[in-house]
């Protein structure tokens, strides 16, 4: 691709003669006729004199445009007209200091729009190629919208006209780092790849890679761009990346680690590529940690999470306490992509949490929304139940949720129901989760809006008027995957939501589910409505229900029931209380279903029992069983046998005495 550019470089210098004699044609990849000249001259005076339109590819394809200048641009050795308003000039004889480019960056850095970067620009007359860089990429960084620029026409602005063809002609003369930065600036603007000045910034590109003089972040710049511009198969993408593995990473500063995990977010194709320099890099990070700012604990975490390096929890763990100190600092989106991390590899730290719960009420109401969701998607993954927090999201979900999303609503929602919790201000909440339904269902995917009904229902708020809906022939097509059929965990969903309208909500004569869109067991493998019982806990429970009722014959383990609930002991009694056989189906008077609560069917740091756990017991309990908890925090510390014979009794058959056997 860079032979390429060169010599599309070289043609062009050859046809330039032709300027003003003879306008050469040329067919772009799109199908439409460009000036030869054009490509050459960036089009300026080819508008005047040929009437030769710019060359824009299709938005469509790719959203780029070539920069046009003015014939003025060539008439000035400066390269502007002595009446233009333009004062700057790019210089490398007399660089401006390091204070005054640091001085530039920060009123740059505080440009919000292109007018203000234009109006900046215009302030100064003597600009580094660096300096020229950064005011290019503050233009991509308030337009870029996606693939595409909010206002393509800034392009077109005199300001960045000029600024570009300077670059254009002194290209040669660029140092190392302003050359890289102009040209990955440049794509960020989706400016044309076969301009003028594209092709000459890459041809240069070119040369000073093929010199080996390049530092690490400046060869991360140029993997930067030239992936943007070719993909990962990208031929200087890959010198680049040769380059960059012959050096050794602990010698790298802090930028050049953080540039290079960047950089291998785009271009690790094949798995395990570059495992030796990440693992290198891993180690490197590990001692460097405790130095980076919160763009780098984000920045890092990002990448780690991008490349999927699970191998790489020491360092998850140790940025995970960096984090701790940044939390006030950090910045929307780099908060969000924190929790994001952490989601990925499952970590979740203490003093994390407490930070957490001491910044979020405070900005819960200021929040990007996304990152909101974020926090309540972290507290509910990682089942950590924060009053706090959860309070003060409920609270400005009632005067904000209007401007969520309906993926946002559904996760916050869905965070009260996995956790069984419900705030203070419970009844706005819901009222305006109603509220949001009635206006915007048409809005939900399918999916998303079984998820947010079903959480609804774990902390007993039906959502009556909308299961019709759900259970309608058009909406389970919807819920259809491409094989035409749907997930067995949604089917469990769907089961369980049909049961809690049979359960809970008798006056519901809606549609109902159809017998072949239920399950017949809650317990899966994975997003279980159920969770296992903890075996070693109900190894121990067993010994001591052996004791007390004799024999292992008179309770069943692990029972189905017809109504899709696992329980984990079962007991059976007639009319007059005495214990029947497992086995035994005729005059059985009651059921005893025993709910052996291990540590995972509460949340982590308050013992509260999971919403699903919680929709259990009470969903056994309206189908007529007795139930009877026995939590790990009460059993464990049974100190020993006698003990917990004594408290099965007790918790099975308080009325009774003890029966001999």
């Amino acid at each position: 691709m860079a032979l390429k550019l060169f010599q599309n470089h070289r043609l062009l210098t050859q046809f330039s003669f032709h300027y003003f004699a003879r306008p050469l044609l040329y067919t772009s990849s799109l199908g439409r006729s460009s000036c030869v000249a054009c490509l050459y001259t960036s089009a300026g005076c080819c508008i005047q004199r040929h009437g030769c339109r710019k060359l824009q590819m299709d938005c469509r394809a790719r959203n780029v445009t070539t920069i046009v200048r003015e014939p003025s641009f060539l008439a000035s050795s400066s390269g502007l007209h002595r009446d233009s308003e333009l004062r700057f000039r790019l210089t490398q004889l007399h660089r401006p200091s390091a204070d005054e480019e640091q001085d530039f960056q920060r009123q740059l850095e505080s440009c919000s729009t292109s007018r203000q970067v234009f109006k900046l620009l215009r302030s100064v007359e003597i600009l580094s190629d660096t300096m020229a860089a950064a005011s290019l990429h503050r233009v991509a960084d308030v337009e870029q919208e996606g693939s595409t620029l909010r206002d393509p026409s800034v392009l077109e602005k005199d300001t960045i006209r000029a600024l570009c063809f300077q670059l254009e002609q002194d290209s040669t003369r660029l140092t190392e780092a302003g050359l890289v930065s102009a040209l990955l600036a440049c794509t960020r603007l989706f400016l044309d790849p076969w301009s003028t000045l594209m092709v000459r910034l890459v041809s240069e590109s070119q040369n000073r890679l093929d010199s080996g003089q390049m530092t690490v972040g400046e060869l991360c710049t140029l993997g930067r761009a030239m992936l943007t511009m070719e993909g990962p198969r990208s031929v200087m993408l890959e010198e680049a990346m040769t380059q960059i593995q012959k050096q050794e990473p602990g010698r790298w500063s802090l930028p050049d680690l953080i540039a290079v995990y960047r950089l291998l977010e785009g271009c690790v194709g094949e798995e395990g590529k570059y495992r030796d320099l990440l693992n290198a890099m891993h180690t490197h990070a590990v001692t460097v940690t405790s130095r980076m700012d919160p763009a780098a604990v984000s920045g890092v975490l990002s990448s780690l999470v991008a490349l999927n390096q699970m191998q790489a929890m020491p360092l998850v763990i140790s940025l995970c306490k960096q984090a701790v100190r940044h939390i006030p600092h950090f910045s929307d989106q780099e908060l969000t992509r924190v929790l994001g991390a952490l989601i990925h590899f499952g970590h979740s730290d203490h003093y994390f949490v407490e930070a957490m719960e001491k910044h979020v009420p405070t900005m819960a109401f200021t929040y990007h929304p996304e990152t909101v969701s974020k926090v309540m998607q972290f507290f509910s993954l990682r089942n950590i139940l924060s009053t706090t927090v959860f309070d003060a999201v409920a609270e400005s979900f009632v005067y904000r949720a209007d401007s969520y999303s309906t993926n946002q609503v559904a996760r916050q929602i869905m965070a009260f129901g996995k956790l069984g919790y419900l705030p203070p201000n419970a009844g706005q909440l819901f009222r305006k989760v109603e509220t949001i339904l009635h206006t915007r269902f048409s809005q939900f995917q399918p999916r998303t809006l079984l998820n947010l009904l079903h959480a609804c229902t774990l902390v007993e708020r039906f959502p009556v008027n909308f299961v019709s809906k759900v259970f309608s022939s058009y909406f389970l097509q919807q819920l259809q995957d491409q094989d035409m059929r749907i997930e067995r965990a949604v089917l469990a969903q769907l089961t369980q939501l049909y049961i809690t309208v049979k359960l809970e909500c008798p006056f519901y004569e809606g549609p109902q589910l159809l017998p072949k869109s239920r399950v017949k067991s809650f317990l899966m493998s994975s997003r279980s409505l159920e969770t296992p019982v903890d075996q070693q806990l109900y190894n121990s429970v067993k010994t001591g229900l052996e004791d007390l009722l004799g024999d292992r014959s008179f309770f069943g383990s692990k029972v189905l029931t017809p109504y899709c609930y696992t329980l984990d002991v079962e007991i059976k009694l007639d009319e007059e209380g005495y214990v029947l056989p497992a086995s035994h189906t005729d005059d059985v008077y009651k059921r005893i279903a025993l709910c052996i609560d291990g540590q995972k069917r509460f949340t982590t740091n308050v013992r509260q029992l999971l919403g699903k756990e919680v929709i259990k017991q009470r969903h056994l309990q309206l189908l007529g069983y007795e139930v009877v908890q026995i939590p790990f925090y009460e059993f464990e510390k049974l100190p020993s046998k006698s003990r917990v014979v004594e408290y099965l009794h007790r918790k099975i058959f308080p009325h009774t005495f003890r029966l001999s056997w």
